[in-house]
């Protein structure tokens, strides 16, 4: 329980960043870009102090890790609500939120919950865990939307900045569960589980030098692909919950509408969470995680395919909650089974910040296709592209625990790094986005001059302004000669 209040008041928190970017470039007089920007390094500081975060906990306990992060998650965002330019947002809302995140957020609870539970019953413990954390974003939103509409972005920055205390409050509750557990481990079953242990695999109650771990790891094919599927993930999440907001502006409707669409991902994600909790103590992690990236890749097909109306918006933000954390906890799972608790919130960590470059590119690059495109739909179309990607990882997957080293701290040198992958991913998603967002900025739209069965055209009388719900159906027909090369 003190695990999921934790999770839903940082997430919680967090969410609201996608209402406030708006304002925020409004009442400074700055670019959607450079708001959008420091969102995304919000993101990167997250992964990148998520390993430190990780290390810190298996080490010294989450309690300490969590309410030390709670406590500067707090200061950040009442620094930010004083912030009188977009320099101090990227460092308040930006470097020193995300590093905050990082300590204060679901890797951490995960990863401790991961150890206190049962083998039999970790799924299920991490999607209750991950259930409740939603609530947090299901109950903010709406807040952060009245608070906005009554005052602006400062005050409610600053309120948001109160609701993050009562963290430090709960921390000491982790502590407890966490050290009486490994207590009873360490002295109470040192014997059973030593007698367990076979000649080719260290005794359980041994603790792994991380160091040998991560070697393991850079040669673990199956964390690598791990890896690179989180990668998408994180771009799915930050850019819907980032720009959504954004994108319902541009096509006609009211700002309420993406607010609503907001809390009902918080909402339905409790029940996703709860949904491939249950089913991974039945099913494969891995195809549950391939079914998931592919649902989602279709979902936001469909999305972009249909008019959009609040009624789609609504149903479309139905389904993604349902798809929308539930990766989080097979993942989790997964990184536990691989290497076993002893350092697993370190490792698990490393895939998180795979997840976090991921959001990066999904924040910063979504503000900047629209500054130059005037519209979101190449990155709606990058979405769908990626989830099929990750799908494709999970389906060339294997479970298991990954292999031992033969000599601890030797093997082949130069090992490849643990986030080449999804940093090769983002290098494609940003150059071959850019190189297709530019390119379109300088090239008339062949959509005006071809007839489409169902498009607006001017001669109808219809607005084809950027802001009219018609330029969505008219601009989709120019991305799809995109469609072969971004799968690519």
């Amino acid at each position: 329980m003190a695990g999921g209040v934790i999770t839903s008041l940082s997430l919680g928190v967090r969410s609201t960043f996608g209402l406030l970017v708006g304002p925020i470039s409004d009442g400074l007089g700055a670019d959607l870009g450079s708001i959008s920007l420091a969102v995304a390094i919000q993101n990167l500081m997250w992964g990148f102090s998520q390993p430190l975060a990780g290390a810190l906990s298996d080490r010294f306990g989450a309690a300490s890790t969590l309410a030390g992060g709670g406590l500067l998650y707090a200061l950040a965002m009442a620094l930010m609500s004083t912030a009188q330019s977009t320099g101090m947002i990227i460092l308040s809302g930006g470097f020193i939120a995300g590093i905050a995140i990082g300590a204060a957020s679901f890797a951490v609870v995960l990863s401790a919950v991961g150890r206190m539970a049962p083998p039999e019953k970790r799924s299920l413990m991490l999607g209750i865990v991950s259930a409740i954390g939603s609530l947090g974003q299901f109950a903010l939103i709406p807040i952060a939307r009245i608070l906005l509409d009554r005052g602006d972005w400062q005050s409610t920055s600053f309120i948001m900045a109160l609701f993050l205390i009562p963290i430090v409050l709960v921390a000491p509750a982790m502590r407890s569960k966490v050290i009486e557990r490994s207590k009873v481990i360490e002295r109470s079953k040192v014997s059973e589980l030593q007698d367990a242990a076979t000649a080719s695999s260290p005794a359980p109650s041994e603790r792994t030098p991380l160091k040998d771990d991560l070697a393991r790891a850079q040669r673990s094919r199956p964390y690598l692909l791990l890896n690179a599927a989180f990668f998408v993930c994180g771009f799915h999440v930050t850019f819907i919950g980032v720009h959504l907001a954004g994108f319902v502006n541009l096509e006609g409707l009211s700002a309420s509408t993406a607010s609503t669409g907001l809390a009902l991902i918080g909402l339905f994600n409790v029940f996703g969470s709860l949904l491939v909790g249950a089913l991974g103590q039945r099913f494969s992690y891995t195809k549950l995680l391939a079914a998931i990236y592919g649902l989602r890749a279709v979902t936001i097909a469909v999305f972009v395919l249909m008019p959009v109306t609040p009624t789609t918006t609504i149903i479309f933000a139905m389904a993604m909650g349902v798809l929308w954390l539930s990766t989080v906890p097979p993942t989790s799972a997964m990184v536990t089974e691989m290497f076993g608790p002893a350092n697993s919130g370190a490792l698990f960590g490393i895939v998180f910040l795979s997840h976090q470059m991921g959001s990066f590119i999904g924040a910063w690059m979504g503000g900047e296709v629209v500054d130059i495109t005037g519209s979101y739909a190449l990155m709606w179309w990058l979405a769908v592209a990626l989830g099929i990607f990750a799908m494709v990882m999970h389906l060339l997957l294997k479970e298991g625990p990954a292999p031992q080293l033969r000599h601890p701290g030797s093997g082949p040198g130069g090992g490849r790094s643990i986030g080449i992958a999804p940093l090769v991913i983002a290098l494609f998603v940003v150059v071959s986005g850019s190189a297709a967002a530019v390119s379109l900025a300088t090239t008339p739209l062949a959509a005006a001059a071809v007839p489409v069965a169902g498009a607006v055209t001017p001669d109808s009388g219809a607005s084809t302004d950027a802001g009219s719900p018609n330029t969505h159906e008219q601009t989709w027909v120019s991305y799809c000669a995109l469609g072969p090369i971004v799968a690519r």
